[in-house]
Parts: structure tokens; C-alpha cells; sequence
């Protein structure tokens, strides 16, 4: 069995985040970058599936030199090899179109994992536009898998109130998120990994042409947090008085 980790490379959320020219350019100053989180579950699942049946596990970034540190991390962790497509991800429609020529190239793949959306962008439209381009069936919100006899999986994704289950055939690209695996079955690379990580390919190849189809016109912070007032717990009345005449919500 082959599978094919989608990654991407995210500030990690304990980042203080600031922007530049005018608020048009993300401040890369400082910023530490991690495995995006919904992605790591992703990872694990693979991971586990590789230990239970034997899976050939390859990594695949779109991403500059920077990405590379995070990438070995995920090779650390269980991965086999890891692709780098050498290119700034500025779209999803430019990234999806490096992403599926490659699948494209390769089609060997039984099941392409990736996370539901990244953190950065929070676009979550990288998967789906590859499906689309790939024809590959596609399930998102996963928060569980299962592999069954003669090709075939069940998988459980997140819907309003509940969930649904879903049964269907490999090749298949599935967006994880929390609940594929245990919180506390995340995987952290441990030593003996991280030295084998250092061992393992990591092919850095050139993109393809493709246009850019959206344009950061500003980013914006969330408003600063207004004041608080406290009050007495005894004091009920001023309490009413504050919500009725100051606040206007009752």
C-alpha cells in the first residue's frame, strides 16, 4: 500500500504574529514554523496504518528551503521519504495544480491524507481542488478511517449534530482533523527517529507552470478587547442596571 502525506508548513500558534508593508505581507520575523495540527493527525493515522499493514508512507510539501526542517520532522516521526515542490504556496489554485501533477505523475497512490485546512490561511480548499483535478474521490472532515478486505474503506466524517459514515474504494484523498486519531496518540519524533530521518530522500523537484488566481489585498487583526467592569457578586442590582442600560442586552 502507498500513501501520500500532504504537509504543510504553519507559524506555530504561539507565534505573535505581525504584518508589514501596510499590512500586506505576513512578518516572517522570529516566526517559528510547525506541522500544521490538523495535518498531525493525518500523519499519525498514516503512521499507524504503515505499522498494521506494511504501507510505504511519501511526503509531499509545496514549499521553499524553509519548510525543509519541518519535513524532516515528519520523516522523524515515520515517513518514509519526502518531495519538496520548490515554490512559494501563495494560492491554493496554484498549489493544487502542483499537488495533483505530481499525483498525476505518480499514480500509484492508494490513499493521499491531508489535513482539512491549514491554520495559516484557513482556506481548506487545497484537497477538494485536487480531487477535482485528479478525478479522485474525495471525503473531508474525517475523523475516522477503517481498511477493509478487497480495496475498499470505511471512513467517518463530521457533519452537523453527528457524524456519517461512508464506505467506498481506494484510491481516495481524504482531509483529516481531530478525533482520526487520539490526542494522545500523536505522534513526536524520538531520537533514534530523528537520526534515521536524516538518512531518508528528500527529492526537491521544480513546479509547474500555473497561474495565481487570488491576491492578498490586506491582513487585519482581530479588534483589541474592550475593558472590563467588574462586579460584586452580591451586588445584583448593578449587575442588571449594567446589562439593561450600559451593555443593552437585556
Amino acid at each position: 500500500m502507498k500513501i501520500l502525506f500532504l504537509m504543510s508548513s504553519v507559524p506555530d500558534t504561539t507565534s505573535k504574529i505581525n504584518f508589514t508593508d501596510n499590512d500586506t505581507k505576513f512578518d516572517e520575523s522570529g516566526i517559528q514554523y510547525v506541522i500544521n495540527p490538523h495535518d498531525e493527525f493525518g500523519l499519525t493515522k498514516a503512521v499507524q496504518i504503515k505499522e498494521k499493514n506494511g504501507a510505504e508512507i511519501t511526503v509531499l510539501n509545496v514549499g521553499t528551503a524553509k519548510t525543509e526542517s519541518v519535513i524532516r520532522k515528519v520523516l522523524a516521526i515515520g515517513a518514509d521519504k519526502a518531495v519538496r515542490i520548490d515554490v512559494d504556496p501563495t494560492d491554493s489554485y496554484f498549489t493544487a495544480v502542483q499537488i495533483a501533477d505530481y499525483i498525476k505523475k505518480h499514480n500509484d497512490f492508494d490513499l493521499i491524507i491531508a489535513g482539512k485546512e491549514s491554520l495559516d490561511y484557513n482556506g481548506g480548499m487545497v484537497h477538494g481542488l485536487v480531487a477535482r483535478m485528479t478525478g479522485l474521490k474525495f471525503i473531508n472532515a474525517v475523523i475516522g478511517l477503517e481498511l477493509k478486505a478487497d480495496n475498499t474503506v470505511e471512513v467517518a466524517r463530521e457533519i452537523d449534530g453527528g457524524k456519517e459514515v461512508i464506505q467506498t474504494s481506494l484510491p481516495l484523498i481524504i482531509g483529516g482533523q481531530k478525533g482520526l486519531v487520539k490526542e494522545e496518540e500523536l505522534r513526536i519524533p524520538n531520537m533514534r527517529g530523528i537520526m534515521m530521518a536524516r538518512k531518508k530522500p528528500l527529492e526537491v523537484i521544480a513546479p509547474v507552470e500555473a497561474s495565481i488566481r487570488t491576491k492578498i489585498e490586506k491582513f487585519e487583526k482581530p479588534a483589541p478587547k474592550g475593558s472590563i467592569k467588574l462586579v460584586d457578586k452580591d451586588n445584583l442590582d448593578e449587575l442588571i442596571d449594567l446589562l439593561h442600560n450600559e451593555a443593552k442586552v437585556i
